[in-house]
């Protein structure tokens, strides 16, 4: 086994797959070889961490635990972490995890690359190796947040809000375009905010625009759309660009005032019905995603009771909903005490996911008929599976097509559906 082969593992959201795929660039520029398998015994481990609620930051350290008890079982190789619960539980990491050979934070692929005798290549910035599909990619628009939201710790470990310029971003979009991405999926964990920064304006439709533009790509999706100061322009060139999804991601969190009061949300109940009528009026053909919270502190029964209400009369095309954690250093974690047990928290996230079951299983049945065009991710046993203009890869349903045929991934086809469940659709070429 060469001591050159690197095994990167990521966890956590999209913001940390970019990072790992522009560090894989990095190291196969200096000579590594890069695979990415959690379960690849490669004699150099780094681990890209997520800290950002309770499971997540179990899964990263049982992951750490695991590769160290590995390595130490084979007698050889090195462990690194890096990410986001690297750069908030460093100092308490080092001490309770002493195998670990390197610890580093988030932005900062440089020290890791000079602790592995490298250099950093700033030319390959917007570069990156795709493990997996090569059809899709995310693209990071900016790192940190300037919300002030009580149950995040986000600004806290990635920082202030810094978008990447504009020109940039088309670089990279190109790059991408040119190793054979039709799809882009705009990420940040706040697009709305982009550009204000560096612009001193809103820029998220300019950069739409321009991305819009390269040759190759097809899709252009949007993800993290915050509800306060949302940009109603990219609703009207919904209409006039055919490459911009109809697939709005904005997460809600929840619809009663006293529960936005106190999770520090910068809209109201009545702010959010009408931003989501807005929606359903001027793109009426959208599927919108939202996630919800159950469980904040001062959650009523009553204001559960209303949330619930909301999900059902607005139908959601796409909803998750996520128990309250308690994290370190927010807001809330210091102003208020987490008064709901985990088996409440539970209980309310299930009954508003029975709530959604019904209602995909609703909606899909009503698409049953419908020619729809999709894009083709993989063929799976007896099926292809693709993906509509509504529904985002590895976070969303499904469309199984039954054919003979051997479909490339990244072809994009028209399909007509045939039958639903409660998360997948069923379809045959037209």
């Amino acid at each position: 086994m060469k001591s050159n082969r690197v095994n990167i593992v990521t966890l956590g959201c999209s913001k940390n797959t970019v990072d790992s795929q522009k560090l894989m660039r990095q190291l196969t520029a200096g000579g590594y070889s890069v695979v990415a398998d959690a379960s690849d015994p490669a004699d150099i481990v780094i681990i890209n961490t997520c800290g950002f609620i309770l499971d997540a930051k179990e899964e990263s350290i049982e992951t750490i635990i695991s590769h160290a008890e590995a390595i130490k079982r084979r007698g050889r190789g090195k462990l690194f972490v890096m990410g986001c619960l690297s750069e908030r539980y460093r100092t308490e990491l080092e001490t309770s995890i002493p195998e670990v050979d390197g610890w580093f934070g988030v932005n900062r692929p440089q020290e890791v690359i000079s602790h592995l005798g490298l250099a950093y290549h700033t030319e390959l910035t917007g570069e990156r190796i795709l493990p997996g599909p090569k059809h899709y990619a995310c693209l990071k628009i900016s790192e940190g947040c300037d919300r002030t939201c009580a149950f995040c710790a986000i600004p806290d470990i990635r920082g202030r809000y810094s978008s990447v310029p504009l020109e940039e971003l088309a670089t990279e979009a190109s790059y991408l375009a040119s190793t054979g991405v039709k799809e882009l999926i705009l990420i940040a964990q706040d697009l709305t905010l982009y550009g204000n920064d560096i612009y001193g304006r809103q820029m998220l439709p300019e950069l739409v625009r321009q991305l819009s533009g390269i040759e190759g790509i097809e899709w252009i999706r949007l993800h993290y759309l915050y509800p306060s100061g949302f940009p109603y322009e990219i609703l009207e060139m919904m209409h006039d660009n055919h490459k911009i999804c109809r697939y709005i991601d904005i997460p809600i969190q929840h619809i009663s005032d006293n529960v936005l009061r106190r999770m520090r949300r910068e809209h109201s109940g009545a702010e959010t019905r009408r931003l989501l009528n807005d929606i359903r009026r001027m793109v009426p053909d959208a599927a919108v995603r939202t996630t919800v919270i159950a469980g904040h502190p001062g959650e009523t029964q009553e204001d559960f009771n209303e949330l619930l209400r909301f999900v059902e009369e607005y139908r959601f095309e796409r909803l998750g909903a996520f128990r309250y954690s308690h994290e370190e250093n927010t807001h809330a974690w210091l102003s208020y005490s987490d008064d709901l047990s985990e088996r409440e928290k539970e209980r309310r996230v299930s009954k508003i996911m029975e709530l959604q079951q019904r209602i995909s299983r609703e909606i899909n049945a009503s698409l049953k008929g419908q020619v729809v065009r999709v894009i083709i991710d993989r063929k799976e046993g007896l099926f292809h599976v693709g993906r509509t203009q509504h529904d985002s890869p590895e976070v969303d349903q499904e469309v199984l097509i039954t054919t003979a045929k051997n479909i490339k991934p990244g072809t994009f086809i028209d399909v007509k559906i045939t039958g639903s469940g409660e998360f997948d659709l069923y379809a045959e070429i037209v």
